[in-house]
């Protein structure tokens, strides 16, 4: 068994096509996923936003607006959204007549924002505003039913009772104060859509890789397929070994492009690195066992069972964003279970959930399980297919 592992390896790594679509495509297809979609993420960030504020008795008194603005409009801040001037109401209407500023914020009894036109950093003053105006309410809510348990319970101490308000509201405060920040660059990556998808055909390429080694244990695939048949070496560890070798080889193409977008294209996987690597072991597996079964499925020659993996591969790419971000969503609404038996959709959906829902993970364990059963159903039915392998002569 080890000297078939060792011989699967050194044919696999001679194998320049297969070189070239596990190691060296995933990198070149990468490099140009960078150049194209880098720029349109820089150009499509918030910029930040000129505003007034009048710099009134009303404002001052409101700590609600007065620390919220300042947290959105902190220079050292990364979540900075705003640059804020604290003006007269004369000078904010000049600022706005000269279009030196998008909008300006007037407290009186209600909050008030004045701008000049319609447009995307005038509907994002007026949902800041809109925000912290929910936050006032919450608060006033809060006292008012602590006043009626104060009113109702004449043992209650008052002293306790403030403190514990005091306690609640700088809680709300402090939750929602900032809730308004420029996340623009992480919820519309562009680049990001697409290395996950790239990521999903390079764990699918590795079928290609075990379609190869298990042609090379099939008699009517290759003559060492015939040697294999005759030989009195159990067929099941002969099989095994190929396909733990051509896993290896599968798995060193996609750390390293791990490694050359981690280090070298700067792509930012986020902070669940483990689970990753676990999404990307479970999806390379994944690749390894649909190219087994298609191996043993066909009866045909080996460059049409590779064109077919690679069509197989690129269409649940396609399915998955890769082509077009709008894809997968289009498939998710209209056909969803086209997706959920799509073990690229798969491996993508895992990579969004642990991006964006990093806190919830029902979303990502549910497609590892998927991505479980799917190579447990690939499994079985190269176990069928293997036994039904029937020649009449060698």
């Amino acid at each position: 068994m080890l000297h078939h592992f060792k011989y699967t390896l050194k044919t696999l790594f001679k194998d320049k096509a297969l070189i070239f679509w596990t190691f060296a495509f995933p990198l070149i297809l990468g490099t140009f996923f960078y150049m194209a979609f880098s720029d349109i993420e820089k150009s499509e960030q918030l910029d930040i936003i000129d505003i007034a504020i009048i710099d009134n008795d009303e404002f001052k008194n409101n700590k609600a607006f007065q620390e919220t603005f300042r947290l959105l409009s902190d220079e050292n801040s990364k979540e900075r959204l705003f640059s804020t001037q604290y003006t007269t109401l004369e000078e904010a209407n000049s600022l706005l007549e000269n279009n030196e500023i998008t909008g300006y914020l007037l407290i009186e009894d209600e909050p008030k924002i004045v701008v000049a036109s319609n447009g995307v950093d005038e509907t994002i003053l007026k949902y800041v505003v809109l925000e912290i105006t929910q936050i006032e309410d919450i608060v006033s809510h809060v006292i008012l039913e602590n006043m009626n348990e104060f009113l109702e319970n004449s043992s209650f101490d008052i002293a306790t009772w403030q403190k514990e308000i005091y306690q609640e509201v700088l809680e709300i405060f402090h939750d929602r104060s900032a809730n308004i920040v420029d996340v623009s660059n992480r919820n519309l990556s562009y680049t990001m859509i697409e290395f996950y998808t790239l990521i999903a055909m390079t764990c699918l390429y590795g079928g290609i890789l075990g379609m190869v080694a298990i042609n090379q244990s099939l008699a009517n695939m290759s003559n060492n397929g015939k040697r294999v048949a005759i030989s009195p070496t159990a067929k099941g560890k002969i099989i095994l070994s190929s396909v733990l070798a051509s896993y290896l080889v599968q798995l060193v193409g996609v750390f390293l492009l791990f490694i050359y977008t981690i280090f070298v294209l700067q792509v930012d996987y986020g902070n669940n690195f483990p689970l990753i690597i676990l999404l990307t072991l479970l999806g390379s597996f994944a690749g390894l066992t649909l190219g087994v079964a298609i191996a043993t499925l066909l009866r045909a020659n080996e460059n049409l069972k590779t064109g077919i993996m690679l069509a197989i591969t690129m269409f649940g790419c396609f399915l998955s964003g890769m082509m077009g971000i709008t894809m997968k969503y289009i498939v998710d609404t209209n056909v969803p279970l086209l997706n959920k038996i799509n073990p690229a959709s798969m491996i993508t959906d895992g990579f969004y959930s642990l991006y964006y829902y990093g806190n919830n993970l029902n979303r990502f364990y549910f497609n590892v399980v998927s991505l479980i059963i799917f190579s447990l159903l690939m499994i079985i039915i190269s176990m069928i297919g293997l036994r039904r392998q029937r020649y009449d002569s060698i």
